[in-house]
């Protein structure tokens, strides 16, 4: 399967249950509403509230989970052993200077042996 198909059928179902979701969640919603377990005023803010989260549109949610998600990378990495791009980068640097020091020792004459 080609991974345009692939993506697009992923993006389709999750529309598709998306949609779903909302349609559930306004069902449920007028029948606590109908129940008296819920104020008609307080049923349309939920499905809102909760479309809105579904659609990204809560900022501070998402920064939430995008920390969660990071710390959570962080943690498989560790756990695996991996390191991480920053570490990585000053390994780099610590190796570009031992090489320009060496270099420069030998350009001086010194020798290692």
């Amino acid at each position: 399967m080609d991974q345009g198909n692939l993506l697009q059928m992923l993006l389709l179902r999750g529309l598709g249950t998306t949609s779903l979701v909302a349609d559930r969640l306004r069902n449920v919603s007028q029948d606590w509403v109908l129940s008296g377990r819920l104020d008609p005023n307080q049923a349309s803010a939920l499905v809102d509230d909760v479309l809105k989260a579904i659609r990204g549109e809560t900022p501070e949610v998402e920064q939430q989970a995008e920390r969660q998600l990071e710390r959570n990378r962080d943690q498989l990495l560790l756990d695996l052993g991996l390191a991480r791009q920053r570490e990585v980068d000053e390994l780099r640097g610590r190796i570009d200077r031992l090489e320009q020091a060496l270099r420069q020792r030998q350009g001086n004459g010194d020798r290692l042996d």
